[in-house]
């Protein structure tokens, strides 16, 4: 009776990482759709903003996941996206940065640093959840950066984007030169 006790937990543990590997998305998968209220600097909408619309632009699209706004990473993360706004955009890509704040701080933000670009809430990391972007310990996002391309498949991942220097935002831009 006892290894029988013994057996279920392990083997329990080994079916969940088993599924947890999985569930891991990897360049080539298509990306999880997601529809959610947003806010730039100038509005605050909850007629929701959709991959799939964004997928119609025929643009890459760039998905900032980051913890939380007004704070320092974060707010050094989007001021880059912003002051190299337009070099995205030469590069075919449309930004949404996405936290669990709420609309209503993410236009506030916006507004504050002049972001020229969405700010997607996803206030129960439902999205980050499905992008493995959510840290359960911190109970925030993780600092993670995709790009799905205009077919709707993960054409970039860094789960380790970095604010710090110009390392991460570059490997983003090189990655997007690369992206047809």
């Amino acid at each position: 009776m006892k290894r029988l006790l013994l057996a279920v937990p392990a083997v329990l543990l080994a079916a969940s990482l088993a599924f947890a590997d999985d569930a891991t998305l990897k360049v080539g998968d298509p990306a999880p759709d997601f529809s959610l209220p947003w806010a730039n600097k100038d509005s605050v909408s909850f007629n929701p903003i959709t991959l799939s619309s964004l997928e119609a632009t025929k643009k890459n699209v760039v998905i900032a996941f980051y913890p939380a706004d007004w704070s320092g990473g974060c707010t050094k993360e989007v001021c880059t996206l912003r002051d190299n706004f337009t070099q995205l955009g030469a590069l075919n890509a449309e930004v949404v940065g996405m936290s669990g704040d709420y609309v209503f701080s993410h236009h506030e933000w916006a507004a504050h640093h002049n972001l020229p670009f969405v700010l997607a809430s996803d206030h129960d990391h439902a999205v980050a959840k499905k992008y493995g972007s959510y840290s359960e310990q911190a109970g925030f996002n993780k600092r993670t950066v995709f790009v799905v391309n205009p077919s709707g498949k993960i054409a970039y991942i860094d789960m380790a984007y970095s604010p710090r220097d110009s390392v991460s935002f570059t490997k983003l831009q090189a990655a997007l030169k690369t992206i047809h």
